[in-house]
C-alpha cells in the first residue's frame, strides 16, 4: 500500500472534519423535539429599523417654552438636505430660522402658520436618509412620542398628501402656495373693452412679511398671494394690506343711482374686537409685570445740545457719504463714561437667593430702545467703554435695521446692563421710564426743542435742550447717586470738549 503524501494527509483530514461536524448538527437536530422553523426563526429576531422620526423644537434659549410659527418653508412630500430651512417662528424676542439636521423627506407637519410649537414636542416628521450621528439620534430621541398630545393634521397637510400629480421637489414652496384658495370676495372688474392683463408673477420673497403685517392680515382675513407687495424684493407692507382691503370694501358697495334721492342709512351694529397678544406683546407683558415690584425713584433734569449739535452738524457737513452721526451715539458714550465713576447703576439685582445679591457688571452693555413694526424690542449694544462714537453710531444703524425687518437674534436682545430709550424720536418732552428687571436704572429721552435763553452777559440766546428722565431701582440707588450720575451725563454732553478728551 503507498504511503500518502503530506498534502495529501492534509486534505484528508480536512474532509473528515467537516464529515463529523455535519453529521452532529444532523444528530442534534435529530434528537430535539423543535422543528425546523423555529431554529430559522431565531436566526431573525432583530426589529426593524424606524426611518421616520419626529423633528423635536429646540430649545432656542433665554427660557423660551414657544413661539409662532410664522411660515412653513416645506409641505408633506418636500425633500430637504442638511442646513436647509423648514420653517420661520417667533418667539417674544426675536424671529428664528429652524434648519434641518438630517437629509430626507418631510412627512407631516405638526401646526399651521400663526399656530403656537411647543418647545422640545414634534414639529415635523421626516424621512431620515442619512447616516445618524449619536448626537443628532439624542436629538431626535430627546422626548418620548406622545401619540394623545399630537396637534391634528393641517388643512394644507392633508390635501399635501393627495396631490399626486404635483411634481415634489426639495423645499417646493411653489406647491404650498398653489393649495390656498382664493379669496371669497372679488376685486373691482376692469373694464369691457379694456385689454387683457397679463397675471402678476409674485417674486420668491411675495409671501415673506413681518409678524406685524401677518397679524394684520389674519384680522383683515385676506390672503397674502393675493396682494401685490410693494417693499423690498415685493415683501407686502402694512400700507399694501390697507389698500387692498379698502379695493375689497369698494367693490361691495354699488354707488346709488344720480335720479334717485340717497334713503337714510341704516344704523350699523359695531361689534367689539378680540384680539390675542402677540409674541412681542406677551414678552413686553412678563417683563412690565415683573417691574412693577421694582419701588422707582424718578429724576429728570434738561441738558443744553447746543454744543453737541453744532460739533455733530459739522462733522456730517465734511462727510460727503454715509455715516452720518445723530445726538444717541453720544449720549450712551457720556452714560458709559458717568457709569464708571458710579458703578452701581451698571448692576444687575439678584433676587432669586435667600439673601439679595448685587452683581457689578464690568462691561457696559447698554440696550437701546427701538419702534419696530411688531412693537417695542431693546437690542443691546456691548462694551460701550471700549468703543467710539462712530463705532457707535455704526452698532446703532445695524441693530435698528435688523429690529424693523424683524431678524434680531436672541443674543443681539440679551445681556443688556443699563437701559437708554431714545423715545423723543417719535414725541414728547418728560417720561417715566420702567426699569427692565434685574437690572437697577434706565434713561427716557425727550425730544429736542429750540427755546429763548439768556446768555453769558444777560442777552436772549436760543439753546436747544432735551429733557432726560432717570429712573433708578430704589431698593438699592439713592436719590443722591441717581442725581450726580445725571449731572455727570449733563456735563459731558454740555461741554462736549470734556467728552471728546476722556475717549479711548
Amino acid at each position: 500500500m503507498k504511503t500518502p503524501t503530506a498534502r495529501e494527509a492534509g486534505t484528508l483530514l480536512s474532509r473528515y472534519t467537516s464529515a463529523t461536524r455535519t453529521a452532529t448538527i444532523c444528530c442534534r437536530f435529530r434528537s430535539s423535539t423543535l422543528p425546523i422553523q423555529q431554529y430559522r426563526r431565531e436566526f431573525h429576531n432583530s426589529t426593524a429599523l424606524k426611518i421616520v422620526k419626529p423633528y423635536l423644537l429646540a430649545d432656542i434659549g433665554e427660557g423660551i417654552t414657544e413661539c409662532q410659527v410664522i411660515q412653513w418653508f416645506v409641505k408633506p412630500g418636500a425633500r430637504v438636505e442638511q442646513f436647509d430651512p423648514i420653517c420661520e417662528v417667533q418667539s417674544d424676542k426675536a424671529s428664528v430660522e429652524i434648519t434641518s439636521r438630517f437629509d430626507g423627506v418631510i412627512k407631516k407637519l405638526y401646526y399651521e402658520a400663526d399656530d403656537m410649537a411647543k418647545v422640545g414636542k414634534p414639529l415635523v416628521d421626516i424621512d431620515i436618509q442619512s447616516e445618524i450621528s449619536p448626537e443628532d439620534e439624542a436629538v431626535i430621541e430627546g422626548e418620548p412620542r406622545n401619540e394623545a398630545n399630537e396637534v391634528a393634521p393641517s388643512k394644507s397637510t392633508q390635501a399635501g398628501h393627495n396631490n399626486g400629480g404635483i411634481e415634489v421637489g426639495r423645499n417646493d414652496t411653489k406647491a404650498v402656495a398653489e393649495d390656498i384658495p382664493a379669496p371669497s370676495v372679488p376685486l373691482p372688474a376692469e373694464p369691457t373693452n379694456s385689454q387683457p392683463q397679463p397675471q402678476r408673477q409674485p417674486s420668491k420673497h411675495a409671501s415673506l412679511a413681518v409678524p406685524a403685517v401677518r397679524h394684520l392680515l389674519k384680522q383683515m382675513k385676506v390672503n397674502i398671494e393675493d396682494i401685490e407687495g410693494t417693499g423690498k424684493d415685493g415683501r407686502v407692507t402694512k400700507e399694501d394690506v390697507q389698500k387692498y382691503a379698502e379695493a375689497l370694501k369698494k367693490a361691495d358697495v354699488a354707488p346709488p343711482a344720480a335720479h334717485t334721492r340717497p334713503s337714510t342709512a341704516p344704523i350699523q351694529t359695531i361689534e367689539d374686537e378680540v384680539r390675542q397678544l402677540t409674541p412681542v406683546q406677551r414678552g413686553m407683558f412678563k417683563e412690565m409685570t415683573r417691574s412693577l415690584s421694582i419701588p422707582h425713584f424718578l429724576y429728570t433734569d434738561s441738558v443744553d445740545l447746543t454744543a453737541l449739535n453744532t460739533l455733530r452738524k459739522k462733522f456730517n457737513h465734511q462727510k460727503e457719504k454715509g455715516g452720518r452721526l445723530s445726538p444717541l451715539p453720544f449720549i450712551i458714550k457720556a452714560v458709559s463714561l458717568s457709569l464708571q465713576q458710579y458703578p452701581l447703576l451698571n448692576s444687575h439685582l439678584n433676587t432669586s437667593t435667600e439673601k439679595p445679591q448685587i452683581v457689578v457688571k464690568s462691561e457696559h452693555n447698554i440696550g437701546i430702545a427701538v419702534d419696530s413694526p411688531s412693537g417695542l424690542l431693546v437690542p443691546v449694544i456691548r462694551n460701550v467703554q471700549s468703543q467710539s462714537i462712530e463705532s457707535l453710531a455704526a452698532e446703532i444703524t445695524r441693530l435698528s435695521g435688523l429690529a424693523k425687518a424683524g431678524k434680531l437674534s436672541a443674543t443681539d436682545l440679551s445681556g443688556a446692563t443699563f437701559t437708554v430709550s431714545n423715545i423723543g424720536s417719535i414725541g414728547g418732552t418728560a417720561v417715566a421710564p420702567v426699569i427692565v428687571s434685574p437690572q437697577v436704572g434706565i434713561l427716557g429721552i425727550g425730544r429736542a426743542r429750540a427755546v429763548p435763553a439768556f446768555g453769558q452777559n444777560g442777552e436772549i440766546v436760543k439753546k436747544e435742550e432735551c429733557v432726560f428722565s432717570w429712573s433708578a431701582d430704589h431698593r438699592i440707588i439713592d436719590g443722591a447717586m441717581a442725581a450726580r450720575c445725571a449731572e455727570s451725563v449733563r456735563g459731558y454732553l454740555e461741554n462736549i470738549e470734556t467728552l471728546l478728551v476722556r475717549l479711548r
